[in-house]
């Protein structure tokens, strides 16, 4: 995975591979199905910890209005929902204490 911009799903699944030495079709099958689960919490509105590794949550925004940047016209933004992020300490100490190789 080294010298990539991005970390796929087949990486993953590699990288797991690699590590515990179960089939390809195995890995992939426990990646997909710990990103489907992560997923179905979400959707249910429950937060998901990973100690270590950081915090996904589902937060409610309310109606409100904004503006169109274009035209600079008044316009209505529906309710919604958002996941958001927050990373564990750890994973900010890690990737501020990373060596950046080019």
């Amino acid at each position: 995975m080294a010298g990539q911009q991005t970390v796929t799903r087949a990486d993953l699944c590699e990288a797991v591979h690699n590590e515990v030495g179960l089939s390809r079709q195995e890995c992939s099958s426990l990646v997909e199905r710990t990103l489907e689960l992560i997923v179905e919490s979400l959707e249910r509105g429950e937060t998901v910890k990973l100690s270590g590794f950081g915090v996904f949550q589902v937060r409610e925004k309310r109606a409100r209005m904004g503006r169109n940047p274009k035209t600079g016209e008044p316009a209505a933004i529906n309710p919604r929902r958002v996941i958001s992020f927050r990373a564990s300490q750890i994973m900010k100490s890690r990737v501020h204490d990373a060596v950046v190789e080019d």
